[in-house]
């Protein structure tokens, strides 16, 4: 690590003293061949992609899982070492992060944009990837296993012989890729990695399932409705990514997928009108899902579909780390409870109601160990006695809960919760009590929808670590809680459609209570003006200056 740490600070320096290709490439030579084997191929791999592109982490971990570069046994799963690899990579100053989640974790990453020049030099030198940046550029049939395509990629694909490729990536739209499509799954025999997300593809070829080394597929935000019955035969697949398609449906046949490890399948429209089941619709999944015992993930299934017997046989996945059931009813319950009790590693875990006035039971028989995330929006009839004994829970929201009994007695003493969300009628009581000494980890609260609530108590000592609070649409909510003065760490108060008298009482000029919300760097005011979600005008008030 020392001589890596060395190389780190000569790169830095010879980056500045000297921009030339030429010592770059030795610079990266030497830092190169001092890599671990291991991670040679992942720090490659930023070269796909295109320049200043935000590199999503899961995404580009489950590629390397897919090409067969993490390395893991028993102790832990491939996800754990990937994500062991990356971090190793940013340690040794390779990789830098770009944007990290609400629990700390890297959500985006890259490289420099003068390392990434060296990184597509060392890919050519060793045949790792062939890179098409321009219309019109000839691919050369050489050694190159990977293609990575960054300018239209439909004529550029349709003269393509697409046979040697393991891996082929698509960061452009430029015309359909519905004839490429074709002649892939004709071709392709050892195709391991397809990522195609964010293209005009409109369909998949009955024959899909020809690909039958594929480990990875991206169908994400394409214009694709239905998935063929022949994808029972990619008996490899470990991810399926169809966020933002337009399938609702999967095919019994992808029961058969016995290896896969990620089944990932929602769309969001923002344009229709707001309930309980958001702006987000799921998919319908038939009996057999029981067969498919190394999912890790799977997310979302509208549960109103299968019933009872499809919930039933997820006691089966025992591997699940996340799962995401949407339209569960109240004769749902006992099942649900049943199969969640199964799932020991589970850590994330997100239930939503078919209706508003649909109560669902969730007093399971014992809370999943492992949970860190949690989304609940149903209706409770007190809030499950399991939650407040989830140790190593980050995460929780609440909506549509109609909790008459305040849920911040229950939660403050959850010991690592880092954000709380209490939304869309979570709590039917009047006042909100933040008492001494609760939420001591807590750096995010967002309050939101909550119609009856019209004072918020916050005792010395609570909310210590708060850098963040969001308050959104609470009616009868007039006066500002004066602790927030308190709030030392507060760095963001983030307010929407808050009453004009609430709103009023913090300008900075006219405002009794501006004195409380004084220290805060920034205070975000946001006030709709039309019917769609994201209609707003915003303005600031901040400590530097009054208003702007």
């Amino acid at each position: 690590m020392i001589e890596w740490q060395k190389v780190s600070q000569n790169l830095s320096l010879e980056l500045g003293r000297n921009p030339h290709l030429t010592s770059l490439t030795k610079i990266l030579s030497l830092s190169y061949d001092g890599l671990p084997h291991y991670l040679k191929p992942c720090i490659l791999y930023f070269g796909l992609y295109p320049e200043d592109y935000p590199i999503n982490q899961e995404r580009l971990t489950h590629k390397w899982i897919a090409e067969g570069f993490v390395k893991y046994d028993e102790r832990r799963t491939p996800e754990q070492v990937a994500e062991e690899y990356l971090s190793e990579l940013i340690h040794r100053s390779l990789v830098q992060v770009s944007n990290v989640t609400s629990e700390g974790k890297v959500n985006t990453c890259q490289v420099h944009d003068s390392l990434r020049q060296v990184i597509i030099r060392k890919m050519k030198d060793l045949s790792f990837c062939h890179c098409v940046h321009e219309d019109g550029e000839s691919i050369a049939v050489g050694k190159a296993r990977r293609l990575s395509i960054t300018t239209s990629p439909a004529n550029v694909l349709k003269s393509t012989n697409n046979s040697h490729f393991r891996a082929i990536h698509v960061f452009e739209k430029g015309g359909s890729l519905d004839d490429f499509m074709g002649k892939l799954c004709s071709q392709s025999r050892i195709l391991k990695v397809l990522d195609i997300q964010d293209t005009s593809l409109n369909r998949i070829p009955k024959n899909l399932g020809n690909l039958f080394h594929l480990r990875y597929i991206s169908l994400s935000n394409t214009k694709v409705q239905t998935l063929p019955k022949s994808i029972g035969e990619l008996q490899n697949l470990e991810t399926l990514d169809l966020r933002g398609t337009l399938v609702h449906e999967i095919p019994c046949e992808i029961n058969k997928l016995t290896k896969l490890r990620r089944l990932v399948a929602f769309r969001r429209n923002y344009e229709v009108k707001y309930s309980i089941l958001g702006f987000t619709t799921g998919v319908v999944m038939e009996k057999g899902i029981k067969n498919m015992t190394s999912l890790q993930n799977i997310c979302y299934v509208e549960v109103d579909h299968g019933g009872v017997d499809l919930i039933e046989e997820m006691k089966m996945l025992k591997q699940l780390r996340k799962l995401g059931l949407r339209c569960i009813k109240r004769e749902h319950g006992n099942a649900l409870s049943a199969a969640i009790v199964e799932m020991q590693h589970l850590e994330s875990l997100n239930l939503t109601a078919i209706a508003e006035d649909e109560i669902i039971d969730l007093n399971f028989v014992s809370s999943p160990p492992k949970l860190q995330k949690l989304h609940l929006k149903a209706r409770l009839e007190k809030l499950p006695d399991w939650i407040p004994k989830l140790e190593c829970l980050v995460k929780i929201r609440l909506g549509f809960s109609r909790l008459k009994d305040d849920p911040l007695q229950s939660l403050k003493n959850l010991p690592n919760l880092l954000k709380l969300t209490l939304w869309d009628k979570s709590y039917d009581g009047e006042v909100l009590h933040f008492q001494n000494e609760g939420f001591q980890k807590l750096k995010q609260l967002i309050l939101g929808h909550l119609n009856r609530v019209n004072s918020i108590l916050i005792e010395k000592g609570a909310l210590l670590s708060l850098e963040n609070l969001k308050m959104e649409r609470i009616p009868q909510l007039k006066e500002v809680p004066s602790s927030i003065k308190l709030l030392d760490k507060l760095k963001v108060i983030d307010l929407v459609d808050m009453p004009d008298e609430f709103v009023k009482r913090i300008d900075p000029d006219k405002g009794h209570d501006h004195w409380i919300i004084k220290h805060v760097p920034l205070v975000l005011i946001h006030q709709s003006f039309g019917p769609k979600y994201y209609d707003y005008d915003i303005r600031t008030i901040n400590s530097s200056s009054k208003e702007s």
